[in-house]
């Protein structure tokens, strides 16, 4: 069994020291290698060697050395090693260890003394320590810190032995002369902590004694103090308001760590809000004068935690956390957004935008290599400010448009998006983004930005100018047609054609050419084929971006213009009283549909165009010959409908998340409430005032219920044993975000002691036993609580297995009796969560671990199974009910959650129901890591089938 100690040390198991060899160089002159044979004789018994034959050469060879290095590695050796026996009694060969104990304590060297009342520290056998009580108070006089400071420590753990008191029993008297007396900031520390641990009042009255001087003191013992006051104000409320003075006054402390610790002591006992804006006020300044990245990221934790709670107070502080954008770290920049962005009030909301918009500026410059992401979050980070807050968009839509032709896609893509839901819910800045969007569309270089412009431009170009300077500006970024030139037959004169052999294939042709200034020629050549492959036509210099991306190959932006082009036809019909103009505008515009046609059918390209989007352009080319009112009704008002209905969705599940945020609190209709302004004020001050409102009104709002009922903790007892075994075992798990407590309860039901009883446990997956096992002796029919703690370091579904052992008097073997298997839940580790389709999309694409799960269910219909999926899994669904809604016998929903690990969970569920009325299709999970996506998918395999 692996041993515990003060050291960690990495050792190699599969290149073991022989015994032999460490005791030949223990017991040679050569000081280094009796410090390499020390090392590997720790490493053997850390890792479960015993290592017997070693303890007399150590006594013999290692103890004299006067090597300070040896000294160090003797005293680990001491601390590993069985200094006890079976039945508890320490070995006679201890008494080994005390003499040179006591000679080490009063060694004239300052860090022999100091190590040794270091490892005194650690010792749990009294016989061994009773003998060196005498050097260990000796060296609480000593001259030098270093051994006054430890040896304080020494007596502060002995007095924690169960006989300590007896052993010192004037300890705490002379620890607080020490404390008067002691001008060492580390030996004042450790005396403070010796009175706050070992004698409470001692410390509290030292430190209401000089509660004037304690901004004065370093910053290790106002640390201590902190946890004094800490303490002293969860067990003694009505004592509150003195304390919390103490740490207002230490918020101005030169210390960092004191200031920090400052703020959340405040914040853990006080809700009033003169503590909570000091402790807000602490974590920005501490925000700005802090330059380690890891320390502005808590701090921005513990803003998000006062956010949550003190959100009104927290709304005066939104321009000081803005001040964070300064650090050129992503991480930090994403926290203090996400934060800014749920403070904004119709107060805040112009001078947030304004520090957003010069933000963006900055971006500009180009002088950081990640600046198109930090663009894309303040670009998504406005969007959100002008969707609360829609009067703000007109001081930043005309920025943001600047950035469409953005090298960075996906800020582009932000913008356009952005630009899209403002011109419908701002209908004043209709005209000015229609204008500004038409004279900046030549700029945009990315298909899917051009796509989402050209949707815009046909739904809300209405007036006549507008939609002539609509066709204008497609017409110009396609440049001249065609879009490819085949090659023609060329006319040769007759006198050549009979001077030609029959089977001659010599064919002259005319083709053009560019020049170097980007304009075309025409060249004739002549080929000895019939005819020549067909040539893409690039157009000129000034050829617009659309062309460019025609002729990669995107047929579905050639779909989307074919649309965008029609829409702006049918309503030119509307507005223009020329009926020649509007046949002239038909006909351009059915050229430019059937010239992409054919781009799409010649071997110019190396892909043909795709079925869908060769279907959705005929269909222009038929809707323009021939148009119908109530075609022209769908195209023209039909869609707009839907993308006003797709905004409303949005809208209310934005409006359903806010609510589910909230916390719901309901108090009790017999609830006492103290009415504060009846109450006698005499003595209180204005923050124990404030305090005691705050509580009055978590009182009656029902804030101070437990989440947690009996009853639900009644779901989580498990039984470890059976009800004829000689020992009963029931086991309460309680799940926190990095570990697990067992809290097991074993109940003897034998008339005989139990002796030597140990709860033996193991784990399955990534899960770590916290403790060694303890050895305990049960008393006939009476019970024990046993506390096991367990870490977790991935989101996996883990088994807990093991046994209870034990002794009787009348056995000499050792009785075991098997536990029950505890399973881990992984829903115990998973929440919902919310992110965009894009996020949802981008990590689809980047996560490569796949488990994909075949439907199989007796559930007929889609959107129960889908609902059982979502309740069985503990995920949000990202799909909208608006896509959800129909009969057509198809479903497929994007399901989303976040693990307390970070880690991100993405399902996608695709059905179909068959004739026969069955469900099929699949449950697809991606994820980072491969434990989440097995153990989500072993989940649904389980539960998908309609089963609890």
């Amino acid at each position: 069994m692996e041993k515990s100690c003060s050291l960690l040390i990495h050792f190699d198991k599969g290149t073991p020291a022989l015994a032999n060899e460490i005791k030949e160089a223990l017991e040679g002159s050569d000081v280094p290698a009796k410090v390499d044979a020390m090392k590997k004789a720790v490493m053997l018994l850390l890792n479960g060697e015993t290592l017997p034959q070693l303890f007399i050469t150590i006594i013999r060879y290692v103890l004299p050395s006067e090597d300070h290095t040896i000294q160090k590695l003797l005293l680990l050796y001491l601390e590993i090693i069985e200094k006890t026996d079976s039945k508890g009694r320490v070995l006679p060969e201890m008494i080994l260890i005390c003499q040179n104990l006591r000679n080490n304590l009063q060694h004239p060297n300052e860090y022999i003394r100091g190590v040794t009342l270091r490892f005194l520290c650690r010792l749990n056998e009294v016989d061994i320590i009773e003998p060196l009580i005498p050097s260990i108070m000796s060296n609480l006089e000593h001259r030098h810190p270093y051994v006054c400071r430890n040896a304080i420590l020494a007596v502060m753990a002995v007095y924690k032995l169960p006989q300590g008191e007896q052993l010192l029993a004037d300890a705490p008297e002379k620890i607080e002369n020490i404390l008067t007396t002691e001008q060492d900031p580390s030996a004042k520390r450790n005396a403070f902590l010796m009175l706050f641990q070992c004698a409470q009042e001692r410390a509290i009255n030292y430190l209401l004694t000089h509660v004037d001087r304690v901004s004065d003191w370093g910053d290790l013992l106002q640390m201590v103090v902190l946890d004094l006051v800490r303490k002293v104000c969860r067990t003694n409320k009505g004592e509150k308001g003195k304390y919390i003075k103490i740490i207002i006054s230490l918020l101005n402390a030169p210390s960092a760590a004191v200031v920090y610790e400052c703020a959340g002591t405040l914040v853990s006992l006080s809700s009033a809000p003169t503590a909570i804006r000091a402790a807000a006020n602490t974590y920005c300044q501490l925000l700005q004068s802090q330059s380690d990245n890891n320390v502005k990221l808590i701090v921005l934790d513990r803003l998000n935690e006062l956010k949550s709670s003190h959100r009104e107070i927290m709304v005066d502080m939104i321009m000081d956390v803005l001040r964070a954008l300064s650090s050129p770290n992503l991480d930090i920049r994403r926290k203090t957004l996400d934060i800014v962005l749920e403070l904004i009030t119709p107060r805040n909301i112009n001078e947030v935008v304004l520090t957003l918009k010069k933000e963006v500026m900055k971006t500009q410059s180009g002088e950081l290599e990640k600046n198109g992401e930090y663009r894309q979050m303040l670009i998504q980070a406005i969007h959100s400010c002008a969707v609360k807050f829609p009067e703000v968009a007109s001081t930043v839509v005309h920025l943001l448009m600047d950035f469409l032709g953005d090298n960075n896609v996906a800020s582009a893509i932000d913008v356009v998006v952005f630009v899209r839901e403002i011109i419908e819910t701002n209908p004043k800045l209709r005209v000015s983004i229609v204008t500004r969007l038409l004279d900046t569309f030549y700029q945009i270089r990315a298909a899917r930005v051009c796509s989402c412009a050209l949707w815009i431009i046909g739904e809300y170009c209405i007036s006549l100018s507008e939609v002539e300077s609509g066709i204008a500006t497609i017409k110009q970024c396609l440049g001249d047609l065609p879009f490819y030139s085949a090659s023609e037959e060329g006319e040769a004169n007759d006198s050549s054609k009979k001077s030609q052999p029959i089977n001659s294939t010599t064919v002259s042709s005319r083709r053009p050419a560019v020049l170097a200034d980007g304009t075309y020629a025409t060249q004739s050549a002549a080929s000895e084929t019939a005819f020549s492959p067909p040539t893409v036509v690039h157009g000129s210099l000034t050829a617009g971006n659309l062309r460019s991306l025609l002729l990669t190959g995107d047929f579905f932006l050639g779909a989307v213009v074919a649309c965008t082009l029609t829409k702006l036809i049918l309503r030119l019909e509307e507005v223009q009283p020329s009926k020649v103009e509007v046949n002239k505008a038909t006909t351009n515009a059915l050229l430019i549909i059937v010239s992409m046609i054919q781009l799409g059918q010649s071997s110019a390209l190396p892909h043909p165009i795709d079925n869908d989007s060769y279907d959705r352009m005929v269909l222009c080319v038929r809707l323009l010959c021939n148009t119908g009112n109530e075609v022209r009704k769908i195209w023209l008002n039909s869609c707009h409908e839907s993308f006003i209905k797709m905004l409303s969705d949005k809208q209310m599940r934005e409006t359903e998340e806010i609510k589910a945020k909230a916390q719901i609190s309901h108090s009790q209709p017999d609830d006492l409430i103290d009415f504060y302004h009846l109450k006698s004020r005499r003595g209180m001050s204005q923050l124990e005032l404030e305090d005691a409102v705050q509580d009055d009104l978590k009182r009656a709002t029902g804030e101070f219920v437990k989440d947690e009922t009996d009853a639900n903790k009644l779901n989580r007892v498990l039984q470890l044993t059976g009800f004829s075994d000689p020992v009963y075992a029931e086991a309460y798990v309680t799940v926190h975000h990095y570990d697990i407590v067992l809290d097991v309860t074993v109940i003897n039901r034998t008339k005989e002691t139990l002796q030597n009883l140990c709860l033996e446990l193991a784990t399955m997956g990534d899960l770590k036993l916290v403790e060694r096992p303890q050895n305990y002796t049960l008393a006939p029919e009476s019970n024990k609580q046993i506390k096991a703690n367990i870490k977790v370091s991935s989101t996996e579904t883990g088994v807990i297995f093991g046994n209870i052992v034990y002794e009787t008097s009348n056995v000499f073997d050792r009785m075991v009796v098997v536990l029950n298997d505890i399973h881990i839940d992984i829903m115990d580790y998973i929440s919902p969560a919310v992110c965009s389709d894009a996020a949802f999309r981008t990590m689809w694409a980047e996560f490569e671990w796949e488990n994909k799960v075949a439907v199989n269910t007796v559930i007929q219909d889609e959107k129960d199974f889908l609902d059982h999926i979502i309740k069985s899994t503990n995920m949000k669904c990202l799909t909208a009910l608006s896509a959800l809604e129909g009969e057509c016998g198809f479903l497929a929903a994007n399901l989303y959650a976040k693990s307390v690990f970070g880690e991100d969970a993405l399902v996608n569920v695709s059905i179909e129901k068959q004739a026969d009325s069955k469900l099929s299709g699949y449950i697809r999970i991606r994820s980072k890591t491969q434990g989440i996506a097995l153990s989500l998918g072993d989940k649904i395999t389980l539960k998908q089938k309609g089963g609890s």
